[in-house]
């Protein structure tokens, strides 16, 4: 497990680096399909709300009592003017947020099946909105109990992470997606969480456990992998840990992966087992998949340990 750095001394608890989003949320009859009555259909409700991989992550932090800081880009638009305002609200120090006049905020358009959750997500991102070395002031850092990065902003995500760990600071991802930088974005955080699939890219092994054991030969921390509505595993050591998913009515599964790494951070700073961090994180992700929309849908820690406790939480559509 990781050393964790005490919070007296420490500005913040965790400093999230990645992707903010504008989603455009539709709640359909059913998914579309190209012929026969689901190819059009009525639009059953429709939602603007932020989201994004890592924006979702602090706000869940944020929902837990952490003190939370934000470090990304925005452009100067309507969009952009909501993601900041949406983030502030939520207590998440902003001060790192970058905002590019040049440039338009990242958005998303997505379809919801109603009869599931599932979604399907179709998004823009303006390159404009890359961070560059001079967004992510490295002294920052050392004010930070943990740092968490996505795979949005590779080459700014690397070079924190290493500058992070240099430091002794605990750095856990958000990793969906095989580029040519993937493995080495992998070797530079201590805590590596796996989107469902990407270890089978990485390894070519289609078994999660044989896949984190193949990775354990390039990286000696926890190594974890989220698996939908199948849970979550994690190989900690040389233990191999599954942790099934709470059974829930799913309205929208978006964002269910980013509250699973928020609840996570938190666990991972109060020092709990993997096990018990793994239960919360999946808790989560269960309340979430129960609200239309990313970061409307973030839960608190309350309502979350109920639902590991009890399997209840409130439907919201």
């Amino acid at each position: 497990m990781a050393v964790i750095p005490d919070s007296s001394s420490r500005a913040w608890d965790v400093i999230g680096l990645g992707a903010n989003s504008v989603d455009l949320v539709h709640l359909l009859p059913a998914f579309p399909k190209p012929s026969g009555w689901h190819s059009k259909m009525r639009i059953a409700r429709q939602v603007v709300c932020c989201g994004g991989q890592t924006a979702t992550a602090m706000a869940t932090c944020a929902a837990f009592g952490l003190r939370a800081r934000y470090i990304g880009a925005i452009g100067r638009d309507d969009h952009g003017r909501r993601v900041r305002e949406t983030l502030g609200g939520r207590g998440i120090d902003l001060s790192g947020l970058v905002t590019r006049d040049d440039a338009t905020t990242q958005f998303a358009v997505i379809l919801i099946d109603g009869q599931t959750g599932e979604r399907a997500v179709l998004w823009d991102r303006d390159e404009r909105l890359a961070l560059e070395d001079a967004d992510v002031p490295l002294e920052v850092l050392a004010s930070t109990r943990l740092l968490h990065v996505d795979d949005v902003d590779q080459a700014a995500a690397i070079r924190a992470a290493r500058h992070a760990r240099e430091l002794g600071i605990p750095v856990t991802s958000d990793l969906d997606r095989m580029t040519e930088r993937t493995e080495e974005l992998v070797r530079s955080v201590t805590v590596p969480i796996f989107a469902e699939g990407l270890t089978e890219q990485l390894t070519g092994i289609r078994d999660s456990e044989r896949a984190l054991r193949a990775l354990r030969h390039h990286h000696d921390g926890l190594l974890c992998m989220t698996a939908g509505d199948r849970g979550a595993v994690a190989l900690d050591g040389d233990r191999f840990i599954v942790s099934p998913a709470c059974r829930v009515d799913a309205v929208d599964t978006t964002g269910s992966g980013d509250v699973f790494r928020g609840a996570f951070i938190y666990g991972l700073l109060a020092g709990w087992e993997t096990a018990r961090i793994l239960q919360v994180a999946n808790a989560a992700a269960a309340v979430k998949c129960m609200r239309l929309g990313a970061l409307d849908g973030v839960p608190g820690l309350a309502e979350t340990l109920r639902m590991m406790e009890d399997g209840h939480a409130e439907r919201r559509v």
